[in-house]
């Protein structure tokens, strides 16, 4: 047994609610993400043969897992969702300087499992190349654009898949984060019930690869904004279509000639922001959007609690 395996076992031994049944399956998913992810999208060649088998050995061992989590719909999500970052705070998460313990965080991370934020050795940052795009006949480029953030991860990672991962530092993760940006990419915080409840990394996703963005157009809310709404000055709008053309969340409509945001499809994630070359474009909280994923607000609370 490899030395990353033992200690993702030993972390989970320590975790609430965090059973043997949710180490097998984190031990699965991150083992042969490839293999995993490319049954999920049924992309992968064995996707006919291996889906049902997955599926079926779920509701065998479910009653084995303390958390009880169903196949699809909201109960799915519960287990794996991801949190849009605007660019200047996903930032801010691959920069931690010193190991963090914020649990609970239900206003934020509004679901029922896997919403602490439990950051060992922050410092160690691994660039994966995305399981999604790499299922996907013609994938968006590039492919090391999954952020695993801080360990046991990291080093589970590094040390199963050599060759398609490695070690960044800080500086290098805030260029990937800030060049997915630039192609219109949004940042998610990914948190998942078997990644011991917690986050574990951050995903650059495009919607036309990644399995987030398919599973949430298909029924299962896994996505969730990021507290803000994007408002465009429509008195001003030249009509470039720029945003639009960019808006991974198809938010944004040309009507008689001018961007138009629909509020609801709106995700906040700030993309269409940094691509209106006249500046027209501003994210605003939105209460009715959750709370924002703001680490050193969150860091600074928990000190002063603590």
């Amino acid at each position: 047994m490899k030395q990353s395996t033992k200690t993702f076992y030993q972390e989970g031994k320590i975790t609430e609610d965090y059973s043997l049944y949710d180490f097998l399956h984190g031990y699965l998913y991150s083992r042969w993400p490839y293999l995993y992810i490319g049954v999920a999208l049924g992309e992968h060649k064995l996707a006919r043969l291996l889906k049902p088998l997955f599926l079926g050995l779920s509701r065998i061992l479910t009653p084995f897992s303390d958390n009880h989590v169903v196949d699809g719909g909201v109960a799915w999500a519960d287990a794996y969702h991801g949190k849009v970052v605007p660019i200047n705070e996903a930032k801010k998460l691959v920069n931690i300087k010193e190991e963090i313990v914020l649990k609970d965080l239900e206003t934020i991370i509004p679901y029922s499992q896997a919403k602490d934020i439990i950051m060992l050795n922050p410092e160690r940052i691994v660039a994966l190349d995305c399981p999604c795009r790499l299922s996907r006949e013609n994938p968006c480029l590039p492919l090391d654009v999954c952020l695993i953030v801080g360990d046991p991860f990291a080093s589970f990672i590094l040390e199963h898949q050599p060759e398609k991962s490695r070690l960044v530092s800080s500086e290098e993760a805030m260029e990937i984060l800030q060049a997915e940006h630039e192609r219109g990419h949004v940042s998610h915080a990914f948190f998942k019930d078997a990644m011991l409840n917690r986050f574990y990394a951050i995903c650059n996703c495009c919607a036309c690869c990644c399995g987030a963005f398919q599973a949430h157009r298909n029924g299962t809310p896994m996505l969730m904004s990021s507290g803000y709404t994007a408002e465009i000055n429509e008195e001003l709008c030249e009509g470039c279509g720029t945003c639009q053309e960019f808006c991974q969340f198809s938010a944004i409509q040309m009507v008689d000639e001018i961007a138009t945001i629909d509020r609801e499809a709106c995700f906040g994630c700030g993309v269409c922001v940094d691509k209106c070359h006249n500046n027209l474009i501003v994210l605003n909280l939105d209460p009715q959007k959750g709370i924002p994923l703001e680490i050193e607000k969150l860091m600074k609370e928990a000190i002063s609690v603590g």
